[in-house]
């Protein structure tokens, strides 16, 4: 499978002041998609201009005819899986099935403790995948069913109503975040792909060597879990989100690094590779001209 490439637009920027720009580029130099963040508040821009992903996607799908356009990643933290059906149906019919859902058991960041009362504690590690391994059964058959009835041990639906369902049939694919086991699991059954950013330990002091063996280990487990379900895993894309390893932003430094970096991770499996688009003043502050080179020329030298 030659390999796609594909971004992720930060919500940080007003539609009408760059924000629409930025999603208009990204279809005019031809990545495979684009994707955003679905957090409430992220980071080092916690204090800053921070929009919600579905009305930006909303607006992308509106502004563009080609692009892809998804999550990386929706999160339990404040989702309810009936009202985010409902908007993922919508979203899918607006883009004409242009949509692709980046799902995870979400992080112990500001997701996890907005909606939180002074007294409470934020899930455990346990508690998030438990919920996420409810969280994702459901959300498949509430894109897939006309209605449904559930009740679970953190979710219900009652008669849930999702007419007339995707445009991409059987429902919008999912891509599923994961690198513990019931994850891999979940993607294995319901993913249509598996996303990873690396092992995160490795991040301040590995190396990148270190990081690609990590990485393979990762796809090796994601394979044992498609065998135990008797599903072929060549059926799941593979996609390394960057920026999260110990290369960092060291591969949008230039088209031959970036090249160099990729090339090694086709290697390994990898089938899309996403890259931040650049923001100034922050952690993803790459060379726009470099960047769009990457966009542009890339591709041709490594399929």
């Amino acid at each position: 499978m030659s390999l796609r490439l594909s971004t992720v637009i930060l919500p940080v920027r007003r539609w009408h002041e760059g924000g629409r720009d930025q999603w208009l580029r990204a279809e005019e130099l031809g990545f495979h998609t684009a994707y955003t963040y679905d957090h409430l508040a992220w980071r080092s821009f916690r204090d800053g201009p921070w929009f919600g992903a579905v009305p930006t996607l909303t607006a992308a799908a509106a502004a563009t005819e080609r692009l892809r356009l998804g999550t990386l990643v929706t999160s339990p933290n404040f989702r309810h899986p009936v009202t985010l059906a409902k908007e993922l149906i919508s979203l899918d019919d607006i883009s004409g099935g242009r949509i692709t859902l980046g799902i995870g058991a979400g992080g112990n960041g500001f997701d996890a403790t907005t909606l939180l009362k002074a007294d409470q504690e934020p899930w455990t590690p346990r508690e998030r995948a438990d919920r996420f391994g409810e969280f994702v059964p459901l959300l498949d058959r509430l894109l897939t069913e006309d209605s449904v009835t559930y009740e679970g041990a953190f979710y219900s639906a009652t008669e849930a109503r999702n007419i007339p369902g995707c445009v991409q049939r059987p429902r919008l694919p999912f891509a599923v975040a994961a690198t513990g086991p019931r994850g891999l699991r979940l993607a294995a059954r319901h993913g249509q792909a598996w996303v990873t950013t690396g092992d995160p330990k490795l991040f301040e002091k590995g190396t990148p060597e270190e990081s690609r063996e990590a990485l393979r280990g990762q796809i090796e487990k994601l394979g044992k879990a498609c065998a135990d379900l008797g599903r072929d895993m060549d059926e799941l894309d593979k996609v390394l989100l960057t920026g999260f390893t110990p290369d960092r932003n060291r591969p949008l430094e230039s088209l031959d690094a970036f090249v160099d970096f990729a090339g090694k991770h086709i290697e390994l499996g990898f089938t899309e590779i996403v890259v931040h688009a650049p923001i100034p003043d922050s952690a993803f502050a790459t060379d726009q001209a470099v960047f769009e080179q990457i966009a542009t020329e890339a591709l041709s030298q490594l399929n």
